[in-house]
């Protein structure tokens, strides 16, 4: 089916329908999204979102805690436009009737997460992203400006002269069509299924970023993956994140004796950033050879279980009490602070197109996102890239310092490996820790991969996602091992120091063209 519109959203996040809710005044909406508009990286960010509201908090304060978790590389004017204008776009949803928690004088109730000097995130127990897409699905789904087809994967970005003019894509019953829209938003969310470990939905697997890249499109800073460090891991049950608000409300990590260690490893301890708790995980199991827990044992039960029911049942489900139990955690991937090279209203380096979300890469997150911070930018970068795409389109102006060409393959015919292949090799390779000879390794195998299989992107759909997840592999594993040095999400083992004198900075890739 061949449609068209004024406006094509591709993706049902809450960037994606943030923005859907805005453009809907200027022209007609079309929603496209690959699975139930509930299903995205939004329905599983349990922690809460993160602004400004508190009596002892400012966005002074928020920004000053973003840019420290972001280890040098978050673009100040981007973390202003996150903090100043986050607040105004939170009470939008307390105005329209999102069900945060409450304290006992009927304010928001706010918690505190790793990193954070306050508490500052608003939370619905622990299934705020779910409460959040509830509400914008709620008023979406009742406009009538809006048309949503749902069911439906974009494969490709329509082009005519080097401008965005819509896309393609194929429905679940195997059936081709194309949009054509005037102005086109990629809120297609993350790519955590381009690893084997991993807290995200089945759907993560990359598409935005891979449509992008193919069309000509610069991405950056892909080396940035944030792993979480607190994941349930109990052979036979699903990797199930365990929220950061647990150690927000005084959850400790213990080792196999009952041990406290993080603060060996780091001196903020169990509320360190995401990426040194992570390693500090890692080095205590290898030191031990044993399991690292989490437990909340040393607080009151039934408050734990009031406070994260779906956790609580999600540990149940694995024959464990969360609030009794030592709960067996491990890292996985979880989020990619890189992505779609924005400016701050969410223009591309290609005309029409735009990005929003954790597709988009607008430099707030630097190389390690602050917790609770994801939400609020889809709102916030969201409403942003809404505001312009209706009025005449300027180029972007990115800032990346760098940016380095590549090429498509010459493509082989063989056959493509299979999705477990691909993550298991980024899980290995790419993961938490890298070394330049298993990058060497990957990247090689990456690239072999991507030139193989059919060169038609309209398949059947499992091809489609393998094929996304080895392009987004191929481009974190590259832009890893050019990065010699760590920082943020990214480690190397045989560059283990900051480099701030090559290195401070962001790097872009953007596909040669003819």
């Amino acid at each position: 089916m061949n449609v068209g519109g004024d406006f094509l959203v591709i993706g049902s996040g809450v960037a994606g329908l943030r923005a859907a809710l805005s453009l809907a005044e200027a022209g007609d909406v079309i929603v496209l999204t690959k699975a139930d508009p509930r299903e995205s990286n939004t329905g599983y960010a349990q922690g809460g979102i993160a602004a400004a509201m508190g009596p002892d908090d400012s966005p002074e304060l928020h920004a000053r805690d973003t840019l420290a978790a972001g280890d040098g590389l978050c673009l100040p004017e981007a973390v202003n436009v996150l903090v100043t204008e986050g607040p105004r776009y939170v009470r939008e949803l307390i105005d329209w009737g999102a069900a945060f928690d409450r304290d006992a004088d009927g304010r928001p109730a706010l918690g505190r997460e790793a990193a954070h000097s306050v508490r500052r995130v608003l939370h619905a127990r622990d299934a705020t992203g779910r409460e959040i897409g509830r509400l914008l699905w709620s008023r979406v789904s009742t406009d009538k400006r809006i048309r949503v087809l749902d069911d439906a994967q974009a494969t490709a970005l329509l082009l005519d002269g080097g401008i965005c003019v819509g896309a393609s894509y194929v429905s679940t019953a195997g059936v081709p069509g194309t949009i054509k829209a005037a102005r086109t938003l990629l809120a297609t969310g993350g790519a955590g299924q381009v690893y084997r470990e991993t807290t995200n939905p089945a759907i993560a697997t990359g598409d935005g970023i891979a449509m992008a890249a193919r069309a000509g499109a610069r991405v950056a800073d892909l080396e940035f993956v944030q792993f979480h460090p607190t994941v349930l891991s109990v052979e036979g049950a699903p990797r199930f994140l365990l929220s950061e608000a647990l150690r927000g409300e005084g959850a400790q990590l213990v080792n196999e004796a009952g041990e406290r260690f993080v603060q060996r490893y780091e001196p903020a301890g169990d509320l360190a950033s995401r990426d040194l708790v992570s390693r500090a995980i890692a080095r205590e199991a290898e030191r031990t050879g044993a399991p690292i827990y989490l437990t909340m044992a040393h607080l009151d039960a039934d408050f734990v279980r009031r406070r994260f029911p779906t956790i609580a049942e999600a540990c149940r489900q694995a024959g464990l009490d969360l609030a009794t139990d030592r709960i067996p955690v491990s890292p996985a991937a979880h989020y990619v602070m890189g992505g779609v090279e924005t400016d701050l209203d969410g223009r591309t380096s290609v005309p029409q197109l735009f990005a929003a979300g954790e597709v988009a890469c607008t430099g707030v997150h630097g190389a390690n996102r602050l917790a609770s911070n994801s939400l609020l930018e889809g709102l916030v970068f969201g409403a942003r890239a809404a505001a312009v795409m209706p009025a005449a389109v300027r180029p972007a102006a990115l800032r990346a310092t760098d940016v380095v060409t590549w090429s498509l393959p010459a493509p082989t015919g063989a056959p493509l490996p299979t999705a477990f292949e691909v993550r298991d090799l980024m899980w290995k390779a790419a993961g938490l820790l890298r070394e330049r000879k298993g990058l060497e390794r990957a990247v090689g195998q990456l690239q072999e991969w991507f030139a193989a299989g059919p060169s038609d992107l309209a398949v059947d759909h499992e091809t489609r996602r393998v094929r996304s997840i080895i392009t987004v592999g191929l481009l974190i594993a590259r832009a890893a091992l050019r990065r010699e040095e760590s920082r943020g999400g990214h480690f190397r083992a045989d560059f283990p120091s900051h480099d701030d004198v090559h290195w401070k900075k962001h790097v872009s890739d953007v596909q040669q063209r003819d």
